[in-house]
């Protein structure tokens, strides 16, 4: 697609260094060094709390290699749109992708605002197609969209006309400045198309029992269908007949058939849906694909993209686009730790940039679609993109039509505008939308998003980087699109869990990144940075093992931590560190309070929710049970500066805030009996629980400060009955082994 004749590159990418952080994490490094040399020479010292010490800062060390090598090497794209016309002959196709699988959990209005911005973004019209998958099969995401294309043909003119940025329209007249201007006539306008939104919001926003015709004419298909149990669905809500180029995308509303008996690989096979079914109607090279709650905030972001994908360079090299996660009317300080910014300034963004790219997080990226057919740099460089007949079958399936698309898409040969007929691609659609056609195929194992994680998207983003292909990331200003983060603890340790369970699960797999290096081009870096995403799921075992060490020594009247000058090395390590950590806060403009939320999160998330996915993940290795996908829960914010409870941290009765609770239970019983004189005597001067564990266990006490709280308090905000009882439980056998122990020695 790009032009031979052009010269100057669509994207350039420059390398910096952080000199700082190196020093610092190396400092920190040789520290977490010396003390494991510590208890290594430490003969005299030798115990059981010494070994399982010595084993958790073993795994903390690992992971801080990790971090290092992934933060080291930072890289900024930068990408040039204004050259984009000049160096193409012409923009290609690209599909857009929209997914949600709960009218409940992801109300419709979510969705129809990321639609609406979708609809209005700056590219040629007749070279976009929207396609809305619906896991719910739901009448009332179908009734939405339908509602929303009637506004739609006003807000996109609206849009384009007056060069808005924010093309959600939600967030959008959340601003009432915006109307405050001279022009009269975009005043005008500007109330028109409000009230039109606000009449939009009412009629989606009802009962879906209100709506008498929801089940008759066009939605009977609807009837006697629910979530888990109903045939494919394929609607064509708009079709841009005459291909104009200011009118508005194609707009196909998509249900792929489930049945209760048979997997349907949750998002990953929704995707793999999409791509076959778009694959049939528009076939375009590129694919960009989004949760149903992440909006576009920069109307141009598809040119942005293109500049990266079309590049003479990134054309033999590039399999994907990520743009980062950022989010909107965010809770001040980020109580709940979950918008991730010092992440993914230094690790998920730059960080990973800086190698061989970014990870493939889910939503906002751009594909290439003969990449997602399993072509390899190999495949291009040697011209081995032609399959026989027999090869289209045994991977593609058995749908003629769709393996002439994919020679299409292998052969770089695009979709015309005369070649797209909607209706008949419709038509054929169903074929391939059928929970069965897969069997027997390669979707999901070799070609399309992968199976056999719940993080489905790292997992296919690996596998491509497993075949020697680049990704990169495209951060424009202003940022691509914005999503909302998680507004209440139970979504948040959901997610946590769903992410825990999943990079587990990639690590016992096929694709795990170690065979990637050595048996395929995943490069060593990229390894250790799959390795730095891996480790949360590892990580809470460590971090929940050393917390019940410290209640253990205590309540034992033993010690773990070094008695004579050693103890300077940890002490001195969680200084640097925790200074190092604040600083990095403060100099991207974010509050001690955020800091310190972000501190404490980094606790209570991998202890509750990540250790219930390790937990997860071992009872799926043994055979008991498998792994669940849990949607995460996704709301217009409620919240405004004076709401006293936002921010709050709630609980409800899912496993996931035990562990939490068994640890707070832990160390208050360690330090009452630390208090009340109920040690074991006789251990003197060096042998004997010392001021630093009491002091370790404080500092969790008060790091699990929401839970101290939610012990006392009531409704949504305490800590259900049940849950306490099962800590407590917990603990007194925990208090009644640590007794059973001091008898043995005994």
């Amino acid at each position: 697609m790009a032009n031979p004749n052009s010269v100057l590159p669509l994207y350039e990418k420059s390398w910096y260094k952080h000199n700082y952080k190196r020093v610092l994490d190396s400092i920190i490094l040789i520290l977490l060094l010396l003390l494991l040399g510590y208890r290594f020479i430490s003969v005299n010292h030798y115990s059981l709390p010494w070994f399982v010490a010595f084993m958790c800062e073993s795994w903390f060390t690992l992971g801080w290699i990790f971090t290092m090598s992934t933060q080291w090497s930072p890289a900024l794209v930068k990408t040039y749109p204004q050259r984009l016309l000049q160096s193409v002959e012409e923009l290609p196709a690209v599909d857009l992708f929209v997914t949600t699988a709960n009218d409940e959990l992801e109300p419709p209005i979510i969705t129809v605002n990321t639609v609406l911005s979708l609809l209005s973004l700056d590219y040629p019209s007749h070279k976009l197609s929207c396609y809305v998958s619906d896991d719910a099969c739901s009448p009332l995401i179908f009734y939405a969209l339908q509602q929303a294309l009637n506004f739609a043909k006003h807000w996109v003119p609206f849009c384009k006309k007056y060069n808005v940025q924010i093309r959600a329209p939600f967030r959008y007249f959340d601003d009432d400045n915006e109307c405050a201007t001279n022009n009269e006539e975009f005043r005008q306008e500007w109330l028109q198309m409000k009230d039109m939104y606000e009449n939009l919001s009412r009629e989606i926003d009802v009962d879906p029992k209100s709506i008498p015709s929801l089940l008759e004419g066009e939605f009977a298909v609807f009837s006697n269908t629910n979530r888990t149990n109903h045939p494919a669905i394929i609607k064509v809500i708009w079709e841009n007949k005459e291909m104009v180029e200011d009118g508005l995308p194609h707009l196909i509303y998509l249900s792929r058939e489930k049945r209760p008996e048979q997997p349907h690989h949750f998002k990953a096979g929704a995707m793999n849906v999409l791509t076959r079914v778009s694959g049939l109607i528009t076939n375009a090279p590129f694919m960009l694909n989004v949760d149903c709650d992440m909006f576009v905030n920069n109307p141009k972001i598809v040119q942005h993209a293109m500049c990266i994908l079309l590049d003479s360079k990134g054309e033999k090299e590039v399999a994907f686009v990520q743009c980062p996660q950022r989010f909107y009317a965010t809770l001040k300080d980020d109580p709940f730790g979950n918008q991730l910014t010092i992440m993914y300034k230094y690790l998920l963004g730059a960080g990973i940039a800086g190698l061989q790219g970014p990870f493939y997080g889910g939503t906002n990226c751009f594909h290439r679609r003969k990449i997602i057919y399993g072509l390899s740099p190999d495949d291009v460089e040697n011209g081995s993109n032609k399959l026989s007949e027999k090869e289209l079958k045994q991977k593609f399936g058995t749908s003629k039509e769709l393996m002439k698309s994919v020679v299409h898409a292998l052969e770089r040969r695009n979709y015309s505008s005369k070649d797209i007929n909607v209706k008949k691609g419709v038509e054929e659609a169903s074929q391939v939308a059928c929970n069965a056609y897969e069997y027997g195929t390669s979707w999901g194992k070799q070609v399309g998003w992968m199976y056999g994680s719940l993080v489905e998207d790292v997992l296919t983003g690996l596998t491509m980087h497993e075949k020697g292909w680049r990704s990169e990331l495209c951060k424009p200003d202003p940022v691509a699109f914005t999503g909302c983060a998680p507004s209440d603890n139970p979504t948040s340790m959901s997610q946590y869990k769903r992410w825990a369970t999943g990079v587990l699960e990639i690590f016992f797999s096929k694709h795990c990144p170690i065979f990637g290096t050595i048996f395929a081009k995943l490069s060593f870096r990229e390894f250790l940075a799959y390795m730095w995403i891996i480790n949360w799921g590892f990580n809470p075992f460590a971090q929940v093992c050393y917390s019940c060490l410290i209640a253990y020594c205590i309540i034992t009247n033993s010690y773990f931590l070094p008695k004579d000058w050693g103890i300077y090395i940890p002490i001195t390590l969680v200084v640097i560190y925790n200074v190092y950590s604040l600083y990095e806060y403060l100099a991207s403009n974010m509050s001690t309070r955020a800091w310190w939320n972000n501190e404490r999160m980094s606790r209570i998330a991998p202890m509750n929710a990540g250790f219930c996915g390790f937990i997860t993940m071992l009872l799926k290795l043994l055979g008991v049970s498998n792994t669940i996908f849990d949607i995460t829960k996704k709301d217009l914010p409620p919240f405004s500066d004076d709401d006293m409870n936002a921010g709050r941290h709630t609980f409800d009765e899912s496993l996931v805030f035990l562990p939490g609770t068994t640890i707070l239970l832990l160390q208050l019983t360690a330090i009452f009996i630390k208090l009340l004189g109920l040690q074991k005597q006789g251990l003197k001067g060096n042998h004997e629980c010392g001021m630093v564990e009491m002091l370790s266990s404080v500092y969790l006490i008060i790091c699990f400060w929401p839970f101290l709280r939610g012990l006392f308090e009531t409704g949504k905000y305490g800590i259900p009955l049940s849950t306490m009882c099962k800590g407590g439980t917990l603990t007194c056998l925990f208090v009644c082994l640590c007794r059973r122990t001091i008898s043995v020695s005994d």
